[in-house]
Parts: structure tokens; C-alpha cells; sequence
């Protein structure tokens, strides 16, 4: 369920605060072959069903940079600002994919606020997403992403 955040500002009290959890995205294989004909990274681990059946981990899995791309829509299905009328991806800290996602997993995302600064215009957010897979005590990916909102 997407929180509603009414004021950008309200979030300068929330640094160290987890603010948000995303819905629950379904990864299939359709959505791994797209995003490896998309990026050209056909390796077998990803496209070949059969031959990743024998591999390290029994399915094909998702691409780590598949799992990171998701974050705008992992941000859209967290939590919307209400007074934001624009959002830009301004870049990323540190990123690290703990941990496979087989096909068919279903990943969520958990946000914590680690930094609010003001820009001109709006603010400039450090949100670190942990992306969880369900049923697995480590996550997949934990990214720190820079997002820059304008009121």
C-alpha cells in the first residue's frame, strides 16, 4: 500500500527512518527476457531456462541490474509526496546484490531515509532501498539512491 507523505518538508524529521514499504512485484521470465534483449546481456544464467535448471541455482535469475532498475517502480508503489510535482533520478552511492532472484520471485522494497537537504526548489533524498525477496532472510539488492523532488 503506496504512503502518502502530504509535505516534502515533513520528511527533514524522518532522517534515520524507514518511511516506507513498496508492494509486491512479481518477477517473471518474460520481464527477464526483455530486460536482457533490452540491455543485450543474454547469458545463459538469465534466457535459458534448461540450461540454467543445471546451473548454481536450479532457474534462471534475474539480472542484478534488472533488480536495480526496478527502484522507480519499487519508489512509485512506496510512497508518493503529495506536494512534489516533479521527481529526478539524481544517481546512486553504493549498491550490492547480496543475493540471487530466481524467476518467480516475488521482491518488495523497504526505504530508510539516511539524508534530507534542501535544494533550491525542493530537496535533495539519500533513501537507501533494501529490496526483499520473499521468503529469504538476506536481500537481493541494497542500493542508496540519490532522488532530487521539486515542490
Amino acid at each position: 500500500m503506496t504512503v502518502h507523505i502530504p509535505h516534502l518538508a515533513d520528511l527533514a524529521a524522518r532522517v534515520g527512518q524507514e518511511i516506507a514499504v513498496s508492494d509486491w512485484l512479481t518477477i517473471d521470465q518474460d520481464r527477464i527476457d526483455r530486460f536482457a534483449e533490452a540491455t543485450g546481456d543474454h547469458q545463459w544464467i538469465h534466457v535459458d531456462p534448461a540450461r540454467a535448471a543445471q546451473g548454481p541455482f536450479g532457474a534462471t535469475v534475474a539480472h542484478g541490474f534488472l533488480t536495480l532498475s526496478l527502484l522507480s517502480w519499487f519508489f512509485e508503489h512506496g510512497f508518493v509526496i503529495d506536494d512534489v510535482r516533479m521527481g529526478i533520478n539524481y544517481g546512486l552511492n553504493k549498491v550490492r546484490f547480496p543475493a540471487p532472484v530466481p524467476v518467480g520471485s516475488r521482491l518488495r522494497a523497504r526505504f530508510t531515509l539516511l539524508a534530507y537537504e534542501p535544494v533550491d526548489g525542493g530537496a535533495q533524498l539519500e533513501v537507501e532501498a533494501t529490496i526483499e525477496r520473499e521468503g529469504s532472510a538476506k536481500p537481493v539488492c541494497v542500493a542508496q539512491s540519490l532522488t532530487r523532488r521539486f515542490v
